[in-house]
């Protein structure tokens, strides 16, 4: 094997010894052996033209042992020597301005160069700034050079169509070349160095080894897939790279458990939903619950709705996200009486109480917890905005005003639960509460810390799983400490007195009938 490094896509330069980079002999092929791997390890120092945005490309020749790869050797033979170009240096287009700006007009902001670099896979990229695109060259670290191990006997029209760009056939055997498989599979993209004119030595690491059939389709597969995805918006850029990550990073034990939790926490999800809808479908009294949360709640849904729509967010998150919006609409339905008001020229929604929140306690309750707390909120939601606006750049005051009600919401949402706690608390029952949903919730809450210290999130969304264990525990001390209460009514407009007397009543009938 030979490999050279050239700034010229062809290459037919073999007596240079300058660009021959690395040399090996004795290669097994298709071989499983510890010396069928060869690596090496190097500082590659580039040049002026690489600094400034010039391409460099990986010549890797093969040939049998004792067969040269120069054209111009007496003993070259074109059917024993073969080679493939690769690039080592890719490039991914960058903005020329930023969106985001400083609202309030810091000098700073203007010095300062903020670029955004979107990675581009040929003809999906999709780049949504209009006019010319500035491009910048980025430094592939690893080469991998894969040695397929393939003998397979293919139609010579019915080679499979993702082989078929891998195959070097000689036209006049029709027998194709062992195939080279250039492996970046594992490189991610925060590996990449982006080179310029202050790079003065850039790090290279070179593996040739063989690969399975069944390894190099799996590869090809899975990026296939995330191809796929990214193409049909249920994968946002990176994400692929973190799914690798896990892999790559994380214990094999770990993952398993991972795995397997991942899959309860989808079950309980589901069932959390439905219990939900169940209770809410069927719920005839709003005695002991706290309308007003449940208004809060549709107001944080939808403004992490407008959020996500803000920053271009794939269509299947945002599809969720606009379906758990209705259904906190629907469930201010069930929680308090809508009507449209036709009076004036524009119709417009009117929302009163129902008569079994407003005839007790539960109302004046309710208003004293989201008193206090509202001035609480009040004032973290006005402390954060100001700092946001001054510290942190935006795309527009609109931009900026949904940043900062959606980061309130991640960071003092535990505040909307607290009125249903405070209506608790004076009312010394727990017993109205949809339990069931509660504790697929809460189980999905211990989930959640597991994936806390597993994946890769922002610390605000991490500290955000752990403010609901604090609520939920609460709870289930507030359930211990409250005895059962059979005089209130339950989640269904039923009390246990009146099912106790009511199934006291059938059985006194069934014991006449049998006399008689």
């Amino acid at each position: 094997m030979w490999f050279y490094l050239s700034e010229h896509e062809k290459f037919n330069d073999f007596g240079n010894e300058g660009a021959l980079i690395w040399h090996e002999t004795n290669i097994p092929y298709a071989v499983w052996k510890p010396e069928s791997t060869r690596t090496l390890s190097m500082t590659y120092y580039p040049s002026e033209a690489l600094k400034n945005n010039g391409s460099l490309y990986a010549h890797v020749f093969f040939a049998l042992s004792g067969y040269p790869i120069d054209l111009s050797d007496p003993e070259y033979q074109p059917l024993n020597c073969f080679g493939r170009t690769h690039p080592v240096a890719t490039y991914l287009p960058k903005r020329k301005a930023d969106k985001k700006k400083s609202l309030l007009g810091n000098p700073k902001d203007s010095d300062e160069s903020h670029v955004e670099v979107e990675e581009v896979d040929g003809k999906d990229s999709d780049l949504k700034d209009e006019g010319p695109v500035e491009w910048v060259s980025y430094w592939k670290p690893n080469v991998t050079i894969n040695l397929v191990d393939d003998f397979t006997r293919y139609p010579q029209h019915g080679v499979p169509p993702n082989i078929y760009p891998y195959l070097l056939v000689e036209p006049s055997t029709i027998n194709y070349y062992p195939t080279v498989f250039f492996n970046e599979f594992w490189l991610l993209r925060d590996k990449l160095i982006l080179i310029n004119e202050t790079v003065s030595e850039l790090p290279l690491n070179l593996e040739v080894s063989p690969i399975s059939m069944t390894k190099w389709q799996l590869f090809q597969q899975i990026d296939q897939s995330f191809q796929i995805h990214r193409s049909y918006g249920s994968m946002l850029d990176g994400e692929s790279d973190e799914l690798k990550r896990v892999f790559l990073e994380g214990n094999p034990y770990l993952l398993g458990v991972t795995m397997f939790v991942s899959m309860l926490h989808s079950v309980f999800d589901f069932l959390a939903f439905k219990n939900d809808i169940q209770f809410w479908n069927k719920n005839k009294s709003m005695e002991g619950l706290s309308a007003k949360s449940v208004v809060l709640n549709f107001i944080c849904q939808f403004i992490i709705f407008l959020y996500l729509l803000d920053n271009d967010t794939s269509w299947m998150i945002l599809a969720s996200s606009g379906v758990g919006v209705c259904i906190e609409f629907w469930k201010i339905g069930k929680a308090m009486r809508i009507e449209v008001d036709r009076s004036g020229m524009i119709p417009r929604l009117r929302f009163h109480d129902r008569e079994s929140y407003a005839s007790n306690k539960t109302k004046e309750y309710d208003d004293i917890a989201i008193k206090f707390l509202s001035y609480v909120l009040l004032l973290l939601v006005v402390g954060f905005s100001i700092y946001s606006l001054a510290y942190e750049r935006h795309k527009s005051w609109y931009s900026w005003i949904l940043s900062s009600l959606t980061s309130c919401v991640y960071m003092f949402g535990f505040i909307m639960m607290c009125p249903q706690l405070f209506i608790n608390y004076k009312l010394k029952s727990v017993a109205h509460l949809p339990w069931r949903q509660m504790t697929y919730k809460f189980l999905n809450t211990i989930i959640d810390d597991l994936f806390a210290f597993v994946i890769k999130m922002p610390m605000l969304h991490r500290l955000s799983v752990f403010r609901d264990d604090v609520i939920f525990l609460i709870y289930l001390y507030q359930r211990w400490v409250y005895p059962v209460d059979k005089t209130r009514v339950n989640e269904f407009g039923f009390g246990g007195e009146d099912e106790s007397v009511d199934t006291k009543k059938i059985s006194d009938q069934e014991d006449d009938k049998k006399t008689n």
